[in-house]
């Protein structure tokens, strides 16, 4: 028997592809509210016809927060858990009864596991912890853009960890984040103080190569008395780095990159994104370098800011391309073999890896 009266809930905008798998995966919770903001497809029509509670909702001028605040606002007021999701997301089945192993009458807020990206192979790349499982009182969503649940409860906020409990993350990728940059400069507006904010801000002048207002807005997310998150601020001295480097600045990319290391010297992160510039540049020993510090990490962070590339092939692919340069191929090999284990329908890397090998031969043949 359920112990807990468990609400799921959701924005959505014309996203009828995702409605019979979405709500499939949603099917363990004892009822599914929607908030339609303004459809032009059968999303809502569809997601009726499946048991969603579904209401529309005209939001101007578009705020995220203002959106989930008003989810929120529709969920059932005697929930006892609520779950926010997309519906490009997935939970996998299950999920209820990992909830209901943990949650007490004085938890606040659960976290679990979200795949927020995929590799080819269907395992997981970006993967970190997530927050968005919470009690139906003392929360309010809060930012324009890249919003999170706020607690506003006067007893101490009990959080605890779903075991088990995973929310895997598959995204249209034809939809636009244009709104985004606007959103997130009004958000600093708003927040000045705010390195949250901040930090996303240059973030997204990074995706958008706007190099030097990256390196300003990070600089200036740097400065700020609240940011002390080591991991968050090791990512932003990476994003200025790399700006550097588009700027063809070689020396301050070095001197960014060798602050984030230090920054957070057990992530790998500024080790691979320094080895893939060092590689472009042709600087075969720093490459090698870095790599062997890297792998020294053996354990990803559970946080956001953690990179799939940091744990796939790519640091034993820069190895043995180093490596090869170096005319260590012993070592070139052994990489290769790794770097093809790990992605082996790869026809670069196994071209590598046969070259490395000819290489190996032609080498020990002419050694003896």
């Amino acid at each position: 028997m359920n112990k807990y009266k468990i609400c799921v809930y959701a924005i959505c905008k014309s996203e009828e592809q995702f409605v019979d798998r979405w709500m499939d995966s949603m099917s363990e919770a004892d009822v599914i509210v929607v908030t339609d903001t303004g459809s032009n497809d059968k999303t809502v029509e569809r997601l009726r016809n499946r048991g969603a509670i579904v209401f529309v909702e005209e939001i101007k001028p578009w705020r995220f927060d203002v959106a989930r605040n008003i989810s929120l606002s529709h969920v059932p007021e005697d929930a006892d858990i609520c779950i926010c999701t997309d519906l490009d997301e997935i939970l996998e089945k299950g999920w209820r009864q990992c909830i209901e192993e943990v949650w007490t009458s004085n938890s606040k807020r659960g976290e679990y596991i979200y795949n927020w990206s995929f590799k080819a192979d269907g395992t997981p790349d970006v993967q970190f912890n997530y927050f968005k499982v919470h009690s139906r009182k003392d929360y309010i969503w809060t930012y324009p853009v890249h919003e999170c649940i706020n607690y506003i409860g006067n007893a101490p906020e009990e959080v605890v960890f779903i075991e088990n409990m995973v929310l895997n993350h598959y995204p249209d990728n034809t939809k636009s984040r244009g709104s985004y940059l606007l959103l997130l400069e009004l958000a600093v507006k708003e927040s000045p103080e705010n390195d949250r904010m901040a930090y996303y801000l240059g973030r997204e002048y990074m995706y958008l190569g706007q190099w030097q207002k990256c390196i300003d807005a990070l600089k200036k997310h740097l400065s700020l008395k609240s940011s002390t998150w080591n991991e968050e601020r090791c990512a932003s001295m990476r994003w200025i780095a790399h700006s550097y480097y588009k700027q063809n600045n070689i020396k301050e990319a070095y001197n960014w990159y060798y602050k984030a290391m230090a920054e957070a010297s057990y992530m790998r992160e500024p080790y691979v994104e320094f080895a893939k510039m060092a590689y472009e540049l042709g600087e075969w020993a720093l490459v090698f370098f870095l790599v062997d510090e890297a792998l020294k990490t053996k354990e990803k962070s559970s946080t956001y800011i953690n990179m799939g590339y940091s744990w796939d092939y790519t640091l034993y692919d820069l190895g043995a391309i180093s490596c090869y340069n170096l005319k260590m191929y012993e070592k070139s090999l052994e990489y290769a073999k790794i770097a093809l284990s790990l992605s082996p329908n790869d026809a670069r890397l196994k071209n590598n890896l046969d070259l490395i090998d000819a290489k190996l031969k032609s080498h020990t043949i002419l050694s003896s």
